[in-house]
């Protein structure tokens, strides 16, 4: 099925790199021929009034033009992409009890083929946000990293499929099949030090299965001599000039990736291309 209507978050700080990953998810929407709708989030946080006394600069009301807020800069930055792209986009900005965060941003990415996430490298609010539309949406998402937004290539030509074998990456390569099949190159990467037979026939089947799809995709092993996976697939990535990256999320229970760490954890803390997944 094609990508043919996308989700894009717009929560937290409108900094400079948060701003430039807004502009490069509505060129990849662009590039799918997407419409791209974009909801603007804050939340309703009670704050206690301050307390001044008469002659106290803090009880001066401030004069001139005031800055507009967090929510509308985002805004402002999406719409300001949106018409350069020349791209169908609809947005809208809410105010919501912090408890009503997570149910809303689900409801809005069930009835979108992709969510685009800018991400923030080790945030755990972004980290959050990501867990909330793996396993709340249904559907997959792409994460854009805001500390590579610079360099990143909004046309996804050289994809990396990260197999393990599992249930969630198969689930990401379904999902994925659009990109896989508008890419120019498709790399199936296990890493693995052990190269058995049944690593290299899951493999083959694979690029076997691809080929119905038109997508002609190479397989290799890659050594984790010693690192972690999540650390093996950012170096691969970084070295082979890997546009996205594809892989299922979580395949150990999210309890086991708190305690212990794992692949999923470490991509999302610090992705090194775009990346795509599904739980």
């Amino acid at each position: 099925m094609p990508i043919k209507d996308v989700f894009l978050p717009l929560v937290g700080r409108p900094r400079g790199p948060a701003q430039d990953a807004i502009g490069k998810c509505v060129t990849v929407a662009a590039g799918l021929g997407a419409r791209i709708s974009a909801l603007a989030l804050d939340e309703d946080v009670f704050e206690r009034p301050k307390v001044s006394f008469p002659g106290e600069p803090d009880s001066i009301e401030p004069r001139g033009v005031r800055e507009p807020s967090d929510m509308q800069q985002l805004l402002n930055a999406f719409t300001h992409a949106a018409s350069r792209a020349g791209i169908r986009a609809t947005s809208r900005s809410i105010t919501v009890p912090k408890d009503q965060v997570a149910t809303i941003l689900a409801e809005q990415a069930r009835c979108s083929d992709l969510t685009l996430v800018p991400v923030t490298s080790h945030d755990s609010r972004t980290e959050k946000l990501v867990e909330i539309f793996l396993f709340d949406s249904g559907r997959p998402v792409l994460l854009c990293p805001e500390e590579h937004v610079d360099v990143l290539r909004p046309e996804l030509q050289d994809v990396m499929i990260a197999w393990d074998h599992s249930a969630p990456a198969a689930r990401a390569i379904g999902d994925a099949l659009p990109i896989l099949q508008a890419a120019a190159s498709v790399r199936v990467v296990t890493v693995t030090d052990d190269k058995t037979e049944a690593i290299k026939q899951s493999g083959t089947r694979l690029v076997d299965h691809l080929r119905e799809h038109g997508i002609y995709a190479s397989f290799e092993t890659v050594k984790a001599g010693g690192s972690s996976i999540g650390k093996v697939l950012d170096s691969f990535a970084h070295s082979q000039a890997i546009d996205a990256i594809v892989m299922g999320a979580y395949n150990h229970s999210r309890l086991n990736e708190t305690l212990w760490g794992g692949v999923t954890k470490t991509v999302i803390g610090q992705p090194p291309c775009w990346v795509m997944m599904s739980h």
